[in-house]
């Protein structure tokens, strides 16, 4: 397992290497193996418009659940193909509201582009996991 997850890293940063010119290679390393920041529609669509996987956690700062589920989430970006978007709920009410968040956490999980599972609510890591590696 330790293998795969190294060899997943070293293709994560393969990939962002060809797609960044000059960049600096730590910072390009976390990116892809550290949930990112999304902020409004554009950059949630650029973000699931690049790459292929994009596991998308609407949360809130105060949400108790979504504090227990980012274990889960950072565990996901660091170790599957999997790039992970955190959308802040209340800095981004318009765009929860256009893929109707209700409750926090939910997660749509995004394949080429499309949105293609949703969940709300604490999920189980190896089911979580399993169900993003179905689609890398």
């Amino acid at each position: 397992m330790a293998e795969d997850i190294e060899e997943i890293r070293k293709r994560k940063m393969e990939e962002l290497r060809n797609r960044t010119e000059g960049g600096d290679a730590e910072a390009a390393q976390r990116q892809l193996t550290e949930p990112m920041s999304v902020d409004g529609k554009a950059e949630l669509n650029e973000t699931v418009t690049k790459h292929d996987v994009v596991l998308a956690d609407f949360y809130a700062d105060w949400c108790g659940p979504c504090k227990m589920i980012e274990p889960v989430v950072k565990g996901i970006a660091r170790d599957t193909d999997a790039v992970v978007a955190k959308v802040d709920v209340d800095a981004n009410q318009q765009l929860a509201g256009e893929y109707g968040v209700r409750g926090v956490p939910t997660l749509v999980l995004f394949a080429d582009g499309e949105p293609v599972e949703r969940l709300s609510g604490m999920q189980d890591d190896a089911q979580l996991r399993n169900l993003v590696q179905s689609y890398t």
